[in-house]
């Protein structure tokens, strides 16, 4: 399962890392559905750290106007 305190950069290199070793062949084939769902909870988690992002800076704005 995902660590819900993981931050957006750290989802992020975690992605690439496992992106690199799907497309350098250095994956398991046992670990592909594995790395699949990972990377599947860490975009996830990515969205929801951007639509927060993004929510609280268009509020931030709206204060502003």
């Amino acid at each position: 399962m995902a660590k819900k305190n993981i931050s957006y950069k750290e989802a992020i290199a975690e992605i690439e890392i496992i992106v690199n070793k799907i497309e350098n062949d250095e994956a398991d084939v046992d670990e592909l559905a594995g790395n699949v769902k990972r990377v599947t909870e860490l975009i996830k988690i990515c969205k929801e750290k951007l639509f927060k992002a993004e929510k609280e800076v268009k509020e931030i704005i709206d204060k502003i106007d």
